[in-house]
Parts: C-alpha cells; structure tokens; sequence
C-alpha cells in the first residue's frame, strides 16, 4: 500500500477532494491516503508564523514522523491535480537517498500568491510541495525539529546533504502552464476552486475533474 499525506486546508475542502479523486482515478496499485489536518494535530506546538501561506506549511515535514521513521511516504500540496498513475512514484530507487523532489528553479514575479498571502523567493522554491520521503533517513525532522526550527532550515532542506536529495522527472509537478508531457499539475498562482481564480489555466480541466467526482460522489451516496 503506498502512502500518501496530502496537506490539509479546510477552507479549500473541494481541492483537497478533487485531488483524491484524481489520485485513485489513475492509481493502478493500491494507495492510503491521510490528511495532515493541523487541527487534529493537537500535540503539534508551533508558534503561529504570519509568513505561513497554508496550514500545513511546516506539519508537511512531519512525515516521517507520522510513519515511525519507517518505509517511503509521499508528500503533496493539495492545490495539485494528478493526470498520471502516482504508483510510478514510488517504483523510483531511494537507496542511498533522503527525498526525491521535483527540483523546479522557480522564481515568481508577482507579490501576492494563491488566496491573496505574500509571495516569498527563497531557494529551493517549491521543492518541499511534492516530496517521495525515504522515512528511515529523515530522522532529523523530528517532532520537535518541526516545532521549532526556522522555515528556511525545512523548506531548503539544509540539514539533508546534497547528494542525498533526488530528483522526480519534469512531468510531475509541473506548474500551472502545461506545455510539456503532464502527470501532475500544480496550480501555484490560485485554482480555479478560488474566488477570482475562476479562469485560471487548465480551469477547464480541473472542473471537468471536479464534475466526475461529484457524480462518483452522489453514486455512492444512493
């Protein structure tokens, strides 16, 4: 069974739902996939960071934790839409790595970002928001590393040493604009679930995918 966490916003329930539907729509192997819901991470203590642009914007590290340090775990943003077969994924080899991730070089012009929070530059940018996690070799983030460490030490991965951090291929990942091969889409400049955001690109491709779930949704209800 693989694993799969996918962060958790209550205010965008319809992407986090679009999301899974989409995920078992291609699956071909058998995946689980859990929420990370801070709200039902009660023993989770971080001071509230204003610079924080969704809920899971440190509990995402958490992972490795949440399995017991042990086997491989994918991490995603929920503002993604998966167009391909995630169990490809986890065929990838992590022997000798920590992470795989798409290592995007992504440096956004504008300000403001999805739902109207401030954008940041950073290195590393994005990297974090789709992670295939080698648990055993991520024991630095520990419970208490997350609670406390700086955003930069997690975000930019700085106490994983370089040769350690693998790489998941351009197609997955990609951001906002599909102008190549596509099995995961990523909508970084706000989903078209987003008030404002309606004619996002792709827009038509997430309803279309919003639609299939709300009916597999009413079929199973009945």
């Amino acid at each position: 069974m693989h694993r799969i966490f996918i962060g958790y916003d209550p205010s965008q329930q319809i992407a986090y739902d679009v999301l899974c539907y989409s995920l078992e729509k291609h699956a071909t192997e058998p995946i689980e996939i859990h929420a990370i819901d801070a709200d039902k991470l009660p023993e989770f203590n971080r001071p509230v960071d204003p610079l924080a642009s969704t809920p899971f914007t440190y509990t995402r590290f958490l992972v490795p934790w949440l399995c017991n340090y042990e086997g491989t775990a994918l991490f995603m943003d929920s503002d993604m839409l998966a167009l391909g077969d995630i169990s490809e994924l986890f065929h990838l080899p992590m022997d000798g790595l920590a992470l795989r991730v798409r290592k995007h070089d992504y440096r956004p012009s504008e300000t403001v970002k999805m739902g109207g929070k401030v954008q940041t530059q950073y290195p590393r940018k994005n990297w974090s928001s789709l992670m295939l996690m080698n648990c055993p070799e991520l024991t630095v983030w520990s419970k208490e590393a997350v609670e406390t460490e700086s955003g930069a030490w997690l975000h930019r991965f700085e106490p994983i040493p370089d040769e350690k951090i693998g790489d998941i291929s351009q197609e997955w990942n990609v951001l906002d604009q599909m102008t190549g091969p596509t099995k995961l889409l990523h909508y970084t400049s706000g989903g078209p679930w987003l008030p404002g955001c309606e004619d996002a690109p792709h827009a038509d491709l997430w309803h279309q995918y919003r639609v299939e779930h709300e009916e597999v949704a009413a079929h199973a209800a009945t």
